[in-house]
């Protein structure tokens, strides 16, 4: 195995372990530029290793009773038909060098976003109270089909979004939902999304089989010994390196 794709793995695994994001954030970017992978490979490389290393934690957090299924099963509503919609598309028409800009550009804005959504975690839940009254419970369920359809799109042809960008979504549409079940939910949203989408590549061949197993022999120590360093590193300055990581690598995406 490479040693360089499993110090990789290590790497952004501990990142995971100390943030709770930053997987596909960090692991595309780097299968484009350290890797040199065509973007679609990229994506379709990191969406396998985001269901892999995320299964265990969906699982986890269902046997906690950090899961909600009515929220989980309105996001998948939204989600799955969307990245059928994409995959479908892609399928058609083929990975051209038209689809390769598409992946560039989503890409790049999705990590922006992601970079925002982790520097202001906070305020999403604040704004959502605000918004409490104008989201009755029949509109509030919309939004979340609404939401799950875009993290659809999004994560289908960036592999970024189900993360930090999910779970600021539902810090937006339910400010009142306990921090576990956020995390939980947005989980458990995460890993059939993300298996989907990989299986959707796969059928297309843009999966670089030996590559993911290298990083997954990396990122499993990885994320064990993020966990284990999260009581000693203050969370504000790991994710001020991660905001600026994901700001850095977004502007050289789109640039």
């Amino acid at each position: 195995m490479d040693p360089l794709a499993i110090a990789s793995g290590f790497a952004v695994g501990a990142i995971v372990g100390l943030t709770g994001v930053g997987g596909g954030s960090l692991m595309t970017p780097l299968l484009m530029g350290v890797f040199k992978l065509h973007p679609a490979l990229a994506v379709g490389t990191d969406l396998w290793f985001a269901a892999l290393t995320k299964a265990g934690g969906s699982w986890a957090h269902h046997r906690l009773g950090h899961v909600d299924s009515r929220i989980t099963a309105l996001l998948l509503a939204g989600s799955v038909p969307s990245t059928l919609v994409m995959l479908g598309l892609m399928h058609a028409t083929g990975v051209t060098r038209g689809w390769s800009s598409a992946l560039t550009v989503t890409l790049g804005v999705a990590l922006l976003f992601t970079a925002l959504a982790v520097a202001y975690r906070r305020a999403w839940q604040a704004l959502g109270l605000r918004l409490e009254r104008w989201l009755p419970p029949r509109r509030r369920s919309v939004l979340t089909v609404a939401a799950g359809a875009l993290l659809g799109v999004m994560v289908t042809l960036s592999s970024i979004g189900a993360g930090a960008i999910g779970a600021s979504l539902l810090l937006l549409l339910y400010p009142r939902l306990p921090a576990p079940q956020v995390v939980g939910t947005d989980v458990a949203h995460a890993v059939p999304l993300t298996l989907i989408a990989g299986i959707g590549y796969a059928a297309l061949g843009l999966v670089d089989w030996a590559l993911l197993g290298a990083l997954l022999v990396g990122s499993l120590p990885g994320i064990w010994l993020g966990a284990r360093l999260t009581k000693s590193l203050p969370e504000s300055l790991v994710r001020s390196v991660l905001c600026l990581s994901l700001l850095g690598a977004g502007v050289k995406v789109l640039s």
